[in-house]
């Protein structure tokens, strides 16, 4: 019943400055208390992240008229047909095209309507290596030669359109079927006869040994070329180069297609901050009045309350009923690009390791589920809410040091299902979008709030 009565409270308060109600008007705790300046927020660059696994690979190339200048490319291994040792068709074969097949995943953000975009595939001229992980800042440029283009293509961002294509069936007519979202990349046929069928027969005689000749190849966007704001794409990298030729053995002709399959890979994600956001950077000392949040592990708050024990001091002891951070972007700013569809919110160890607040996890007892925990935006509020009740109950009675509270982008694309049981924490390079939030602008409405309800009790 107290619960109850308590949210019922909470529902109803007309005043946004109150964030602490107590049982009667004489314990009444309000803003003049305890206000929004017990919250104290700061844009920090996020950590880097490993981009050689994942079911999705950025590959971008985004001048965000607020943030700056985000990119993102990929290396790629090539891998040979079907088991090694790859044996060559008879008779005389001629190459009649090669594309590059990449499969759009869920998550772009940036421009699909006015940018056009190009895409360039060039042959690496050092390998990625197996044993290697590779991170978000690792620089993967060094490994290829722009002179060493193999393909090329401009495209306009139609990340869910499906595609119809022809499917070449040996010995038989080719029929044309439809197929998910793709980007359908031109190669060189003159690269394809190289690393292929002009190939030694040591070269296809084993996959290691064909990998490590033709090394594999660079994936980028144009940025000469790609005109407008650009943006961010993901993709399935679980597709090939597709090769269709024919062969002619005395008086049949057939066509077919042989598949190169696409191996291991990582991305080299590039964010270059615009002014605005170096001085947020540079700034770090107070609480400021504007958060940058960013994906592909760019840009993230850090968040303390550093003023909880006055509660204690003024009140006495309190249970905690519920607590509330409220977060609204700066108005104006989700257009013409999308606040986040989701953020996250999580603390450090002691190890400064990533780890769920109490609130956002069923292994403590008062947590309510992730649905209640939040961080999903809310559009027709048009704000985040997250409920860290336990979190700050700890914070309070000092059973929890703060070794770093953090909001940051969150993957929103099937992140979390109904049998997820942990938020998302970490930084991420399967998030592509941003969000620019209302600090602790205290002649700001939308500032940054924190509302508490509690009871007093007498021990």
């Amino acid at each position: 019943m107290t619960l109850l009565i308590s949210l019922f409270i909470l529902n109803s308060c007309r005043n946004p400055d109150t964030v602490g109600l107590g049982l009667t008007p004489a314990t009444q705790l309000n803003g003049s208390l305890i206000d929004t300046a017990t919250v104290v927020v700061n844009t920090v660059r996020e950590d880097s992240v490993i981009t050689s696994s994942g079911s999705k690979t950025p590959l971008a190339y985004f001048n965000d008229p607020v943030l700056g200048t985000t990119e993102s490319d990929i290396a790629v291994q090539l891998n040979l047909p079907g088991s090694a040792p790859f044996t060559l068709p008879s008779g005389t074969i001629t190459v009649d095209s090669a594309v590059l097949v990449l499969r759009y995943a869920d998550g772009f953000y940036g421009d699909s309507l006015t940018s056009k975009y190009k895409i360039n595939v060039y042959q690496l001229s050092k390998s990625l290596s197996t044993s290697r992980t590779y991170y978000s800042n690792t620089r993967l440029d060094t490994l290829y030669n722009t002179s060493d283009l193999v393909g090329s293509r401009s495209f306009n961002a139609r990340t869910h359109d499906s595609i119809k294509i022809f499917n070449i069936i040996t010995g038989q007519p080719d029929t044309l079927i439809k197929v998910a979202p793709q980007l359908r990349v031109p190669i060189n046929i003159d690269f394809i006869n190289k690393i292929l069928f002009n190939a030694s027969a040591t070269q296809l005689g084993s996959n290691a040994i064909f990998k490590n000749t033709v090394k594999g190849i660079y994936i980028a966007l144009d940025k000469t070329a790609t005109t407008g704001a650009g943006g961010t794409f993901m993709m399935n990298l679980a597709d090939s180069i597709n090769v269709y030729y024919r062969t002619v053995s005395g008086t049949t002709i057939d066509t077919t297609m042989l598949a190169l399959p696409l191996g291991i890979h990582a991305a080299q994600i590039i964010h270059t901050p615009s002014a605005a956001v170096t001085t947020e950077l540079n700034n770090t000392s107070t609480s400021r009045n504007v958060i940058y949040l960013q994906g592909l592990a760019g840009l993230r708050a850090k968040i303390s309350f550093p003023y909880l024990k006055n509660i204690l001091k003024n009140v006495g002891n309190i249970v905690i009923n519920r607590a509330e951070l409220v977060i609204t972007p700066v108005p104006g700013s989700t257009i013409p690009f999308n606040a986040q569809p989701e953020i996250t919110m999580y603390k450090r160890d002691i190890a400064l390791q990533p780890q769920e607040l109490q609130d956002a996890t069923t292994t403590d007892p008062r947590s309510m589920g992730l649905s209640t925990f939040g961080g999903f935006y809310n559009s027709t509020l048009r704000n985040y809410h997250f409920v860290i009740t336990g979190y700050l109950q700890d914070l309070m009675n000092g059973k929890t040091v703060d070794y770093g509270t953090y909001i940051a982008s969150a993957d929103s694309t099937g992140a979390r299902t109904s049998t997820t049981t942990t938020a998302t924490i970490g930084p991420t390079a399967q998030a592509s979008a941003r969000t620019i939030a209302v600090g602790t602008d205290l002649n700001s409405p939308y500032r940054i709030r924190l509302n508490i309800i509690y009871t007093k009790i007498n021990k």
